[in-house]
């Protein structure tokens, strides 16, 4: 049987290349992906799309990451953020060391405590995938993190959510960044074209009788 022909882009097969969906934006700040690797073969998977998007951002795969990844990875131009919504169950770490930052702070706004520049980190996987992966990553656990508040409903409607509010990777950072940037970037082709990508999934699905 002859091998489906893969998109060397996207990386998916051509049949469902998603390469029309791509809207190139100039983020400001800085987006870093790590992907568990059980989402890189997803066709539901937004996290590609997103980093194919976005003019700055890099995109790791893997679950450990260890501290030579986070040393080699490190700067001193940038202030570190997470991603990562406000739980009251972190049973691994105490919820009072966890350093919480204002969603309505600016690129290298004062209120951070410094000139930096933010650079935003955002896990991409399930829920328990996600919280696997900080909790095997110290260096994630004491970045300050940032949690979304009174986001539109989402656009995710081919996989089951955690929580109704629950985002896609996509729409979750493409949120943050606005707030981050006080709106200086028109994400708005994206989430379009994400809402498109979705429609095209949702075809595939066979209806029910």
């Amino acid at each position: 049987m002859n091998k489906r022909t893969v998109c060397t882009r996207c990386l998916r097969p051509e049949t469902t290349c998603i390469c029309k969906f791509i809207h190139p934006a100039e983020n400001r700040v800085n987006l870093i992906i790590l992907q568990h690797p059980q989402e890189v073969h997803q066709a539901k998977n937004s996290a590609r799309l997103l980093h194919l998007c976005l003019k700055n951002s890099q995109i790791h795969v893997g679950e450990d990451f260890g501290d030579i990844f986070f040393k080699q990875i490190a700067s001193s131009n940038y202030y570190d953020v997470l991603l990562y919504p406000d739980t009251s169950d972190d049973s691994a770490i105490a919820t009072s060391s966890i350093a919480k930052i204002d969603p309505n702070v600016s690129v290298g706004d004062d209120n951070l405590g410094s000139s930096r520049s933010v650079r935003l980190w955002v896990l991409d996987g399930t829920w328990r995938k996600s919280r696997k992966m900080l909790y095997m990553n110290p260096a994630l656990q004491a970045m300050p993190r940032l949690s979304l508040q009174d986001c539109p409903q989402s656009l995710y409607k081919i996989r089951k959510a955690h929580s109704e509010n629950q985002l896609s990777t996509l729409e979750a950072s493409c949120y943050a960044l606005q707030k981050l940037e006080h709106g200086a970037v028109n994400y708005s082709p994206i989430l379009e074209a994400f809402a498109a990508f979705v429609a095209q999934q949702q075809a595939f699905v066979p209806s029910s009788l």
